[in-house]
């Protein structure tokens, strides 16, 4: 493949910009449980620390596969590929739930991030 370098760094950037935010919105909704296990009297203490460890992991990993992105290594790809599928899987129990407010901008960010991720050409392949 014949590819302008300039042009494929800036496809690698905006995937890894993209995976940032993803990984600071799973972040954020890990700090959200955590807010919200301090205002509400029924807390169930495992499965809280289940989804905060799968939080933290989900995050690490965006933001690991984004370095990876912004580094032009292919290690990202495939994490970002498979977390945006999933993303876009919950969407659509977003959408049976009547969640549509959610499920915009989720379908949006993640269907953005996967086409950019497909597109964009590691430098080490």
């Amino acid at each position: 493949m014949n590819q302008d370098p300039a042009k494929a760094a800036k496809a690698r950037a905006l995937v890894a910009s993209l995976l940032f935010v993803e990984a600071a919105v799973i972040a954020g909704l890990g700090l959200w449980l955590v807010v919200m296990s301090f205002t509400h009297e029924n807390v169930e203490t495992y499965p809280l620390l289940g989804v905060l460890l799968f939080a933290a992991a989900g995050s690490a990993g965006l933001a690991a596969s984004a370095i990876g992105y912004r580094r032009g290594k292919y290690y990202g790809r495939s994490p970002a590929v498979l977390a945006n599928l999933i993303a876009l899987g919950v969407v659509s129990y977003q959408v049976e739930a009547h969640l549509w407010w959610v499920a915009g901008p989720l379908a949006a960010l993640a269907g953005t991030t996967l086409i950019a991720a497909l597109r964009a050409i590691p430098t080490d392949l």
